[in-house]
């Protein structure tokens, strides 16, 4: 993706069980990003998102909101070199 830029997030609260990953695949299929979020073992929720600097800084602001039933204490992002591998549709992993 031309004029793309990576970010990945890590989000702590009540943030499983609650959608937030159908949620934020949802929301990163509007603003047309690429990458992946997923469950991690600690309870929080992690995710990659590759597109237009715009696009991916909107996802991770939106992230602090999260579906209606999600308690989002703490959002981590940090700058990542855009993976050769990305997902051409943002995933849902397990």
């Amino acid at each position: 993706m031309a004029h793309s830029i990576a970010k990945e997030a890590r989000v702590r609260g009540r943030v499983q069980g609650v959608a937030f990953r159908a949620w934020t695949q949802a929301q990163a299929e509007k603003l047309g990003l690429k990458g992946w979020v997923r469950n991690n073992d600690d309870g929080s929720v992690s995710a990659l998102f590759v597109g237009p600097k715009a696009a991916v800084d909107e996802m991770t602001a939106q992230l602090w909101g999260g579906p209606g039933a999600a308690a989002v204490e703490d959002v981590a992002v940090h700058p990542v070199e855009v993976p050769g591998d990305v997902p051409q549709a943002f995933e849902i992993r397990r």
